[in-house]
């Protein structure tokens, strides 16, 4: 445990440290930021996903299709029972609920992952496997799933504030008729409510009379878009299809793909993926740092409940369902699979958060925390599995 304690846990807390002070003092501007940023989720993390995961065969996925199972299931429902819960005891409405779930639900497996694992358990391609199969369900299922239920909220808000005569203001948008020859654009009076979701036609609109409204970029595909007439794409199907793209979620699917479709990465290749990849942990661990410094936060019983969702009930309900499911025979393999899912809060949530404004402060507030207590929460785990190991 002491070692452990030492030689794994105080490096990524001291360089965690560093990041927070080089944000305090400006070291890093914010262009800067993001590209740290850019540089672990879209080259740095894709490398190490895609050549960890190329290492695996067939018969490992075969042999760890309980594994991938929990971490489907069980990621992906804990995401929605953190939606729901925040509804119940908090009363947030969709959206709100939505962000929280993406920071409360959503571990950040991309910034975190190989940093916390790799020194604990080595890197090999189990571990990285846990690392790529939970990153794969955080960037293609749920980051998807909370964009849809933002997007339903939004809509759910809006079509509310338009049956109860919300106050708003008059403005001529511009609406596209017709198809091909017979297309046309006409300009309908239409009344904005205040305080909802606008599109972005409605957006120039209003900047046009004069009043200032933030364009709401994830409804921006509609019908009366920009002199464009076609149907707007499912929320969802939309949201997923994006996030794929993503060369955080498109690199391990791919390496998944080549494996079970029997494609060999020549061993000659690797090199030139693993020179890019070692960049990932510890320039991960700095910007994570340098997000941090960004946020102003405070403590309250939501933040706290948010808090131990992430770090102690998330972790928990995995580790007990491997064990229903019958993985204590590798302990080792449950262990890594309660600290990839029992990390901090995506970072991405909280950058939804603020794109959107909705749920800002205790979203920051929340990511914050739980990094800090997480320090804690690690060395409980380590120190408690053991435990639970010998006893079943």
């Amino acid at each position: 445990m002491v070692s452990i304690l030492i030689d794994d846990i105080i490096p990524i807390l001291v360089i965690m440290l560093l990041g927070y002070l080089c944000g305090k003092f400006y070291y890093f501007d914010n262009d800067q930021r993001q590209g740290l940023n850019k540089l672990v989720l879209n080259i740095a993390l894709p490398a190490a996903l895609f050549i960890s995961i190329v290492k695996a065969t067939r018969s490992m996925f075969a042999q760890d299709i309980v594994l991938t199972l929990i971490s489907v299931i069980g990621v992906v429902g804990l995401f929605m029972l953190s939606f729901f819960l925040d509804k119940l005891f908090f009363h947030r409405s969709t959206q709100q609920a939505a962000v929280c779930a993406l920071i409360a639900g959503s571990p950040t497996i991309g910034f975190l992952g190989f940093a916390v694992l790799d020194p604990i358990y080595g890197n090999t391609v189990t571990t990285n496997l846990v690392i790529g199969i939970v990153s794969i369900v955080v960037n293609a299922i749920t980051i998807p799933l909370g964009l849809a239920l933002i997007n339903r909220g939004q809509d759910a808000t809006k079509k509310k504030a338009q049956t109860t005569n919300t106050p708003g203001t008059k403005v001529n948008v511009e609406q596209v008729t017709g198809k091909g020859r017979h297309k046309e654009t006409k300009k309908v009076m239409v009344t904005i409510p205040d305080g909802v979701p606008v599109t972005d036609a409605e957006a120039k609109a209003l900047e046009e009379k004069g009043l200032d409204r933030e364009i709401d970029l994830a409804r921006a595909e509609i019908a009366n878009h920009a002199n464009t007439n076609h149907k707007p794409m499912n929320s969802t199907l939309k949201s997923v299809l994006s996030a794929i793209k993503q060369p955080v979620a498109a690199a391990p699917l791919l390496a998944v793909i080549f494996v079970l479709i029997g494609i060999h990465i020549p061993s000659s290749w690797a090199p030139t993926f693993d020179l890019i990849a070692k960049a990932n942990a510890g320039v991960a661990v700095l910007a994570a740092g340098l997000a941090l410094a960004t946020v102003k936060f405070s403590v309250d019983k939501e933040v706290i409940w948010n808090t131990f969702f992430r770090l102690f009930l998330t972790p928990a309900i995995i580790v007990a369902a491997a064990y229903i499911c019958g993985m204590g025979t590798d302990p080792e393999k449950i262990s890594m699979l309660c600290l990839a899912t029992g990390l901090p809060p995506a970072f991405s949530g909280i950058i939804i958060s603020s794109r959107y404004n909705i749920y800002v402060k205790e979203g920051a507030s929340s990511v914050a925390v739980s990094t800090v207590v997480f320090a804690a929460s690690c060395i409980f785990w380590i120190w408690l599995l053991p435990i639970l190991a010998h006893i079943f």
